[in-house]
């Protein structure tokens, strides 16, 4: 039997600049192909029509079927697309390990160690990758090393300021671009006017209408509605969509300011209401730049397009208009850049027209160049993905003097992440707000605050130690996390230590990671002392031996029984925290019996309890291909109990255990 699936599809990524509209078709089975080929041939269906995490599913079970670099490289596509960082390096490391590798897998596994502050491991790759890759460009060889050494640097000495998750203004969906607009601020979300703080997963994660037009309330990328701007008081919770017209249903994007906000731009995506082919191709709908005024009502003018769109050639985005309103910055794909998208400046005549745009080539690369802000002293923020940083978009700072660009530098770590950082605003001289998607959010972007970092009266100081030899462990990376703000991480150096200030009164975790190590961790606190200290808490990793078997403690069964026994859920639970805590690893769990009954039918029992055990840990979480179940039945007795000899019960349930093994980091 065969089924034919025909679905419009549009893509539209709001912080980049394509929207394409197009028709595919997918013929999902018929008779003759292989069962693997059949998942994997509907997993490449749903990743066609970025419904990931459907894909991941699908997927998973072709990799499982038969294992190919194609299957794991796709994995790793789709889970950096979900940004599930870890998942996304452990697929990339597969595919990269396989005997057919290409050199991108190997770019690809470098990237993602690079997203997971594996900066030491994430240079080694592209080291080797520059060596299989001889077509690529010396600078961009030369700038993943250096961005990796830099990022080292920038972790092991922060700025001092402080980082927090500006919970009044996220969701659990992407939230991004604050800005002020007089005693209220402005910011674009796809959170949705009845979906406040919603997970994605309590929406249908794509539809289409019967008429095969874009669906005009669920975006299918996300899953979400589509991008609006949203305003509210700074100081309150309540939040309304700002009160403008657009006239579309799609995205609408975040605002600039004149002086006095009697003026704004934004950017607006206007999709047909049936897809456009040109040549017989399918056409790119691209982001255009809007205005509108303040009229003497009070209400906002309905959106005029800017002079220099171009929806059927190039994007406009990321509009900032000056203080008053006489140049308006801007990113664009505009044919005669460098990169994927340039920063452009316009400045405006008297008569109110636009002059041609100006490509600011001092400071944009082969790259992407975002979300551009002039601030007060000739300061220009701007993002980049084409510099050394990093990774993903980093914020930088450049001096802006009579239309010249000069001393471009990093803002450094924390106010930089191994992930996408930018729409960087300041609201004085030490505080102000960003974007971000890095890890620890409550969405996929959030908004964030910084601050002057006060002084602090607290420190904290350890040595990551190996375990085993007792010796300390160097390029660890130790972690300090404290609810609502951004996490701290620093990277030991041959000495294994590690040293942190902290916070009075308050609350800390501190984890220590290594590859091929368990992690460690440990809490702390800061509340009830009264006096300047220096805590000292050190981290012990265990290294990781494959195959090893590590007895599970207290997991007995019923005889002649598989199910999960009250007291057995107690000791699983702890294996399930160790395979939370060490994403990357894998792991076989084996059951064993006793010698009472004969061996098949023992051997059958021991994989039926194995296979409860290892049920009971992925209904906890846990992926699937991540644990095997495997029964040795009585062929692994630890006493003298076997065929024929006289036992007690409590020796007999000795041999009645489980036990796992990592098999796989």
């Amino acid at each position: 039997m065969a089924q034919l699936f025909i679905s419009s599809k549009i893509i539209i990524n709001p912080k980049g600049f394509l929207a394409t509209v197009m028709l595919s078709a997918l013929l999902l089975f018929s008779s003759g192909r292989s069962q693997a080929q059949y998942v994997l041939n509907a997993a490449d269906a749903q990743y066609e029509l970025f419904n990931y995490s459907k894909a991941i599913n699908l997927y998973e079970q072709a990799y499982q079927k038969k294992a190919t670099r194609y299957a794991a490289e796709r994995l790793y596509q789709c889970y950096a697309f979900i940004n599930d960082y870890k998942q996304a390096e452990s697929w990339s490391a597969i595919a990269a390990g396989m005997a057919d590798a290409k050199p991108e897998n190997i770019l690809a596994y470098a990237k993602a160690l690079q997203q997971n502050s594996k900066y030491t491991e994430a240079k080694q790759q592209f080291q080797k990758y520059a060596i299989l890759d001889k077509t690529i460009a010396p600078a961009d060889a030369n700038r993943w090393l250096l961005s990796c050494d830099s990022a080292l640097y920038w972790m092991k000495n922060p700025t001092t300021v402080i980082i927090s998750n500006a919970t009044q203004f996220n969701s659990a969906q992407s939230d991004w671009g604050l800005n002020s607009f007089g005693n209220r601020v402005t910011f674009a979300s796809d959170r949705g006017v009845n979906g406040l703080g919603q997970s994605t997963s309590e929406r249908p994660f794509l539809k289409f209408d019967g008429a095969k037009k874009p669906d005009k309330n669920i975006y299918g990328w996300t899953g979400n509605p589509y991008l609006r701007l949203y305003t509210q008081k700074a100081t309150t919770d309540s939040l309304s969509l700002f009160p403008i017209s657009t006239h579309t249903d799609y995205h609408m994007g975040p605002a600039s300011f004149t002086q006095g906000s009697k003026e704004m731009y934004f950017t607006l995506t206007k999709i047909p209401k049936q897809p456009v082919y040109v040549k017989g191709k399918l056409a790119t709908v691209n982001v255009e730049i809007y205005s509108s005024k303040l009229d003497e009502k009070g209400n906002w003018t309905a959106p005029l397009a800017f002079s220099f769109n171009k929806v059927d050639e190039y994007s406009l985005s990321d509009p900032y208009i000056s203080a008053d309103g006489n140049t308006l910055y801007f990113s664009s794909t505009m044919p005669g850049g460098l990169g994927g998208a340039d920063i452009y400046f316009c400045r405006r005549n008297a008569d109110g027209t636009w002059q041609l745009p100006v490509n600011m080539k001092a400071l944009n690369t082969a790259g992407n160049e975002r979300t551009p802000v002039l601030g007060t002293h000739n300061d220009f923020y701007f993002s980049s993905d084409g510099r050394v940083g990093m990774g993903g978009l980093d914020i930088y700072k450049a001096s802006f003097v009579a239309d010249e660009i000069r001393q471009i530098e990093n803002m450094g770590y924390p106010l930089n992440s191994p992930q996408d950082d930018f729409a960087f605003l300041k609201t004085d001289a030490l505080n102000g707000y960003l974007s971000s998607n890095r890890l620890g959010g409550l969405g996929n972007d959030d908004i964030y605050s910084f601050k002057a970092q006060e002084i602090l009266a607290f420190k904290l100081t350890g040595i990551v130690i190996d375990k085993r030899t007792n010796l300390p462990l160097s390029n660890a990376v130790v972690t300090l996390n404290k609810t609502g703000f951004q996490n701290l991480k620093v990277l030991t150096g041959d000495d294994g230590a590690f040293k942190f200030n902290l916070e009075k009164s308050s609350d800390y975790q501190l984890s220590g990671e290594k590859t091929a190590y368990r992690n460690d961790l440990a809490q702390l606190s800061t509340k009830g002392l009264t006096a300047s200290t220096t805590l000292n808490q050190n981290l012990y990793l265990e290294k990781v031996e494959l195959e090893k078997a590590i007895k599970l403690e207290n997991i007995y069964y019923d005889f002649d029984k598989s199910n999960i026994r009250p007291d057995a859920a107690i000791e699983l639970n702890k294996l399930v925290k160790i395979m939370k805590d060490n994403p990357t690893i894998w792991i076989e769990l084996g059951s064993h019996t006793d010698s009472r009954g004969n061996d098949q039918y023992n051997m059958r029992l021991s994989q039926n309890r194995a296979n409860a055990a290892v049920q009971y840990i992925i209904n906890q979480g846990i992926n699937q291909n991540r644990i095997t179940a495997k029964g040795y039945g009585e062929s692994k007795l630890l006493n003298k109990c076997a065929n024929g000899i006289q036992c007690s019960p409590a020796e007999h349930q000795l041999n009645r255990r489980t036990e796992f093994k990592i098999v796989k980091l």
